[in-house]
């Protein structure tokens, strides 16, 4: 592979997001709803779909959040 080449967009679906980040569906969506968890995509009416780069990037920030790193007092 070349250097400059990157790993291509990949969506999740609900379950493995759930299994990713610990939580279940009605937390998720409450946190969507209050800006706190990236927002889905919807490809079509009735599918929801997630950034597994931006679940990723959520899932640090948590963990910085624990590590006291960013944690506001």
């Amino acid at each position: 592979m070349p250097d400059n080449w990157e790993k291509p967009e990949r969506f999740l679906k609900l379950p493995e997001v759930c299994r990713r980040v610990g939580l279940g569906k009605t937390m998720i969506y409450a946190m969507v709803n209050d800006g706190r968890f990236p927002k889905p995509y919807k490809p079509s009416p009735g599918t929801s779909r997630w950034s597994e780069r931006e679940v990723v990037a959520w899932i640090a920030d948590v963990k910085d959040g624990f590590e006291g790193k960013r944690r506001k007092v």
